[in-house]
């Protein structure tokens, strides 16, 4: 969500305060909210009214959504916990999980989720930094399946570095689950 401390930043965060959502707000943290101060972004998203999920698990009706920290957490002794993420969760009701790098996709599968939401690879961004990303990540945005998994990777509206995109368009995705 953000590349820079929340001191910084607080003011153009703000406006997620007026997030309206029948069943919540939710978010993970991404490799940038470890570099910028990840304990400081949660709790200023408490305050926004925006829901961390850290490795946990939320029943929403007809499906559980989980989240699960960035992989730039394991640096901090914050990464990932699948298992505890996704402990106690009845199997036949479909599972949804946020992890910020679409590569958490493998441990997601592992786990049984049926849905991974990502974001990170900016959809590649700008040559070369998209054949950079495709090395590392097995999707850059847009559908696709790992196993019995599917995953989606949304660009997102920003960028990293340079302050421009060739080929990799912005986008706000909009997920509609249906049974």
């Amino acid at each position: 969500m953000a590349e820079g401390g929340v001191e910084y930043l607080a003011d153009a965060a703000a406006p997620l305060r007026g997030l309206r959502s029948r069943h919540g707000s939710y978010f993970v943290t991404g490799n940038h909210e470890y570099i910028s101060g990840a304990d400081a972004w949660v709790e200023e998203l408490r305050e926004l009214g925006v829901r961390p999920l850290r490795n946990e698990r939320v029943e929403l009706p007809g499906f559980d959504l989980a989240g699960v920290n960035d992989l730039a957490g394991q640096e901090q002794n914050d990464g990932p916990d699948y298992a505890r993420a996704l402990d106690g969760r009845d199997p036949a009701r479909p599972v949804v999980l946020l992890a910020h790098q679409p590569v958490q996709v493998r441990e997601a599968a592992r786990h049984g989720v049926d849905l991974q939401l990502s974001g990170h690879t900016h959809g590649g961004q700008v040559m070369p930094l998209t054949l950079l990303t495709a090395l590392t990540q097995p999707a850059l945005a847009g559908h696709a399946r790992y196993g019995d998994t599917r995953l989606y990777v949304t660009r997102g509206t920003g960028f990293t570095g340079p302050p421009i995109r060739v080929g990799a368009p912005p986008d706000i995705t909009i997920v509609q689950l249906a049974t």
